[in-house]
C-alpha cells in the first residue's frame, strides 16, 4: 500500500499541475502538443518515456485488486500501451493535431486531467 499511495502522489501532483496549465495557458499548450506530434525526436523520446515509466509502475504494483490501487496498475499498463503505440505507429497520433488546436478540446482535457489529479491527491494525501 506504500508504494500505491506514493505513486497516487506523484500523478496526483502531475495531473493537477499538467491539467491546471492546459486551463490557463491553453494556446501555449495548443502549441506545444502540435510542435510535439509533428517532432519525431519527441515522439521516439515520449515514447520511449512512457515504456520505461509504464514497465517501472507494472514491475512495482502490478496489483489486480477490487479498490482504488488497481488504477495505478491500470495507468502502468496503459502507459507501456502508449510507448509502443508511439514507437510502432507514430503517424497514427496525427489525429490528435485538429482535436489539441479546438479550445473546447483542451478545456475539456485539462478538466479531466484535474479531475484525475484531485483523485489521486485524495488517496496520495488524505485517505488512509
Amino acid at each position: 500500500m506504500e508504494t500505491s499511495i506514493f505513486v497516487a502522489k506523484i500523478i496526483g501532483v502531475l495531473y493537477c499541475s499538467f491539467g491546471i496549465g492546459i486551463l490557463f495557458n491553453n494556446k501555449f499548450y495548443s502549441k506545444t502538443f502540435k510542435n510535439l506530434l509533428d517532432d519525431s525526436t519527441y515522439l521516439i523520446i515520449g515514447g520511449i518515456l512512457a515504456i520505461i515509466f509504464g514497465l517501472v509502475i507494472i514491475e512495482f504494483h502490478n496489483c489486480w485488486v477490487q479498490n482504488w490501487t488497481v488504477i495505478i496498475t491500470i495507468i502502468g499498463w496503459l502507459a507501456l500501451f502508449k510507448g509502443i503505440v508511439i514507437l510502432t505507429f507514430p503517424k497514427s497520433l496525427n489525429i490528435f493535431k485538429k482535436l489539441f488546436e479546438k479550445d473546447i478540446f483542451n478545456k475539456f482535457f485539462a478538466i479531466l486531467v484535474i479531475l484525475f489529479g484531485v483523485i489521486f491527491l485524495y488517496f496520495g494525501f488524505f485517505s488512509s
